[in-house]
């Protein structure tokens, strides 16, 4: 059973994987047991009771500590009450088990029937403020993960404001561990970095009021032997786009805390008689066979449990983007022949960026006509849909992009509502990338945005969204307004795709800026990066697939040299690289390539035909790392074992080196399988693994392994 409940205590079963935890007999807190692999029973622990200055204080394992009580390490929830102090005592009163998962109310979560989930739900409450806790641990058995959530309501007749509330809260034993997190910033997101967890604490914000470029909101705890293949991790994902905030901390007493949600700087929630609270969900997972297998659970878990679009597991259309043609300098007469380039080729779906809007301000640059979203008639004579029409005919698909959240001052928008921007108070309203970012938190811009979308996208046959963002919040009337945009995103997000579900929306906040989990709910695929050179792409693509599943990572074929690196790579290499995403594409003027590229790419779409539904749908191991070997490789593996497709690449040329073997995983030990024309067994493949002599800086390989 995924939930076993002795008495008051609990047993939560995924897998390979059980969490523990029981009520405290005499305090009616919940102290943690256990979170590792599976156990049926535990053994007690020892109550430590430690004097501090002659003060007793307790040093438990505690699921939901609060502040004020004697622990005096980071709180999971930390409220202030009407009469100013910040002691809460929630208490256990009684729990229930309910079968598959209750929504989330208004954002994004986990999904899953009676077969697939069971969720423990754990009721507390703080009998002086009559504030209660609803926690929530849904077990999903088949990939050895827990999401966790927590309600607040306040059945008390005073206001009290929520500083702090973090959707996952554990406390690890007393052992060694080292953080695996991904950092970076605009063209070098998700960087792979490890260090030690070390005396004190540690971790990572973002404030920039989405889960932003600099911090994703997920990390691995792992011990210090663990590796991609062996060893414990566990993955700690927040599934949420706004501000968040993840603290790791080891005490002297031993116990490593683990805190991961909401940003406390950007809360400050207040709560009324009668009102309600719920963080977002925070996934987690526990693995055995290192990294990898952390990785491959959450991308079956998202795959399966998270992602609701109908494209989440179909292949998507091979697109040409004009963005990297034409930036701004453009007009319907103008693309015609860069579609049709595109139609002769094989490319299934056209794709117009920014630059098609504004009518008294003209989107012809980035200083203006952001928030009018009407069709540029001197670009457009006619309107769109003759113009999509032209490019219907032309075989291809069409797509359009938008960035609906931004205003630009210079824009007709801005000059009628002022109001609806995100300021604070009499401040200056500052401006990045010239526009401000609209107040979603009101009910007027969400309808605006629902409003004017809903119209687009039923004004011509548009099959494809590419929804941008491309600043920061700088500026809020309070704290909590970061929250409260976040709740209002969701509701447009979560109207457009309910309402256009077969169109294929792909999310981008100047590439990977909110590469994040919440948005995974609503779109299939994100931008994995603005950064387009392929040897980059390479660190940024393994990075992202620690936590995400490859099948969402948007990735494109550029010109070169390249428009961010002014690198020049081969052809057959970006492409290569590009072929590792679920969605493949290209990002240049078609027009302008050398006819050997020109035959280059119908080959190519065909090969990413036959790769995608291994990407989409299958498991991924990464082989060698980027930031580790000049000889990065990964391998997908279909779901029966029965066909595998392996990425190989070198970086740079080597004089009179052995070159290293690349050892598959995953395969079966006894069965054969044929490799470029050859016969091995998996347990050759695996123990011996696949030769080859590279030549020349940034070569390639895609070798496909057949079981027979």
């Amino acid at each position: 059973m995924p939930v076993v409940v002795d008495g008051k205590q609990f047993f939560l079963h995924a897998g390979s994987a059980t969490y523990a935890f029981h009520v405290d007999p005499t305090t009616g807190d919940l102290i943690h047991d256990h979170y590792g692999p599976s156990i049926s029973e535990t053994i007690p622990a020892d109550d430590v009771e430690a004097i501090e200055h002659g003060v007793p204080f307790r040093c438990q394992a505690r699921e939901f500590p609060d502040s004020g009580r004697g622990d005096f390490r980071l709180p999971a929830i930390h409220i202030r009450h009407a009469e100013g102090y910040t002691v809460t005592a929630f208490k256990y009163v009684k729990h229930e088990v309910v079968p598959g998962k209750p929504k989330l109310e208004g954002l994004p979560a986990t999904w899953g029937g009676e077969g697939d989930v069971e969720t423990l739900v754990v009721y507390l409450k703080d009998e002086l403020s009559g504030l209660e806790a609803e926690l929530n641990y849904s077990v999903f058995v088949k990939h050895d993960a827990f999401a966790r959530s927590c309600k607040m309501v306040n059945r008390g007749e005073k206001d009290v404001v929520i500083e702090r509330a973090a959707s996952f809260c554990v406390d690890m034993p007393s052992e060694e561990y080292e953080m695996v997190e991904l950092c970076g910033d605009w063209a070098r997101e998700a960087r792979r970095v490890k260090r030690k967890v070390d005396w004190g604490t540690q971790g990572f914000q973002s404030a920039a009021g989405y889960s932003s470029h600099y911090h994703n909101p997920f990390f691995a705890l792992v011990n210090p032997g663990t590796t991609e293949s062996f060893g414990p991790a566990w993955g700690f994902n927040l599934v949420y786009t706004g501000s968040h905030a993840t603290s790791v901390e080891k005490t002297a007493h031993g116990y490593t805390r683990v805190l991961m949600g909401l940003n406390p700087l950007q809360l400050s929630w207040m709560l009324g008689p009668g009102e309600t609270f719920t963080t977002p969900e925070c996934v987690s997972v526990y693995a055995s066979d290192g990294l990898g297998g952390m990785s491959r659970r959450l991308h079956a878990l998202y795959r399966h449990h998270l992602s609701r679009s109908k494209w989440t597991l179909q292949p998507r259309p091979a697109l040409l983007n004009n963005w990297e043609a034409t930036y701004f300098d453009f007009d319907g007469d103008s693309l015609v022949p860069i579609a049709q380039a595109a139609a002769d080729v094989g490319i299934k779906l056209f794709v117009m960026d920014d630059g098609w809007f504004g009518r008294r301000y003209p989107r012809t640059s980035d200083s203006a006509g952001l928030g009018d979203w009407m069709v540029n008639s001197k670009r457009f004579p006619n309107g769109l849909k003759p113009f999509v029409d032209t490019v219907k005919g032309m075989g291809l698909k069409f797509g359009i992009w938008v960035e609906p959240e931004m205003v630009n001052p210079k824009s007709e928008l801005y000059e009628t509502h002022p109001d609806w921007i995100l300021h604070a108070g009499n401040h200056a309203r500052t401006t990045q990338r010239n526009q401000f970012v609209l107040n979603l938190g009101l009910v007027q811009v969400q309808d605006y945005i629902i409003g004017f979308l809903t119209s687009l996208l039923s004004s011509a046959t548009i099959e494809y969204v590419k929804w941008d963002n491309n600043r920061g919040i700088h500026e809020m009337p309070s704290p909590s307004s970061d929250h409260r945009y976040m709740l209002g995103l969701y509701r447009v997000l979560d109207t457009l795709t309910t309402s256009f579900p077969d169109v294929l929306f792909e999310g981008c906040a100047s590439g990977g800026g909110r590469f994040d989990a919440g948005i995974l709910y609503y779109f299939p695929q994100t931008w994995t990066s603005d950064d387009t050179d392929a040897e980059e792409r390479l660190s940024i693509q393994f990075g992202t697939s620690l936590a995400y599943p490859p099948s969402a990572m948007g990735c494109h074929v550029s010109a070169v040299p390249n428009h961010q690196t002014h690198r020049t790579t081969p052809f057959i290499f970006r492409a290569h690289v590009a072929l590792m995403g679920g969605s493949f594409g290209f990002e240049l003027d078609p027009t302008l390539l050398s006819e050997e590229e020109k035959t280059a790419i119908p080959d190519l779409i065909r090969l990413s035909e036959r790769i995608s539904p291994l990407v989409i749908e299958g498991d991924m191991y990464r082989l060698s790392l980027p930031i580790e070997s000049n000889w990065p490789a990964a391998q997908y593996l279909s779901a029966d074992g029965k066909q595998a497709v392996v990425f190989a690449y070198q970086v740079r040329h080597t004089i009179k080196m052995a070159f290293p073997a690349l050892r598959l995983q995953g395969l079966d030990k006894v069965a054969r399988y044929e490799v470029d024309g050859k016969v091995y067994s998996g347990a050759t493949l695996m123990g011996t693994g696949l030769k080859w002599a590279w030549s020349g800086d940034h070569q390639s390989r895609v070798v496909f392994v057949t079981r027979i």
